[in-house]
């Protein structure tokens, strides 16, 4: 994965605003639709790389509330130096993360990593780094809820079994 975005950066203009809301609401409707066919066999972990600071931090934090309702989980890896003091705050480790409604997510859905951690790590330790932690923990193949039972997702990822698949934007 780093092998590829490091061989597609020389090729492509970073420009702002970067907004991350409409994709996760693109996963979460993807989500939303599996739910619908009455099996749920499918759990989808977004995966973002960041290189600066997110321009829609109240409507993507409205979209990661909505989508801890559903089957999924979001890695983000903050790639350079920027600062990624909002990216910890949507980690949810310091708490629940609201929505600027004041809605309370279900469970913690978003693990957020700086690359920097993970830049000189083998590529073992640096999966074990994105999946320690409590939140969005993709280690083993289970999603680790929080709150009562009642509460956490009813189709659980199968153990062991990820698939990735990209998902494209307009």
């Amino acid at each position: 994965m780093v092998e590829a975005y490091q061989n597609c950066l020389p090729r492509v203009q970073l420009y702002s605003p970067t907004n991350v809301a409409p994709i996760i609401s693109k996963v979460a409707r993807m989500a939303v639709a599996e739910e619908h066919t009455g099996e749920a066999s499918q759990y989808y972990i977004l995966l973002i790389l960041t290189d600066g600071v997110v321009t829609d931090m109240a409507d993507m934090r409205e979209a990661i509330v909505h989508a801890s309702h559903l089957p999924m989980s979001i890695i983000i890896v903050g790639v350079g130096n920027a600062d990624f003091t909002d990216m910890h705050v949507l980690d949810g480790d310091d708490g629940v993360l609201c929505s600027p409604r004041g809605e309370p997510a279900l469970r913690d859905i978003v693990r957020f990593v700086p690359f920097r951690k993970l830049n000189n790590m083998s590529i073992p330790s640096g999966a074990g780094q994105v999946c320690a932690g409590r939140g969005a923990q993709v280690g083993g193949g289970i999603l680790q809820p929080q709150g009562p039972a009642s509460a956490r997702p009813r189709h659980p990822p199968p153990r062991g079994w990820l698939r990735l698949s990209p998902v494209r934007t307009p």
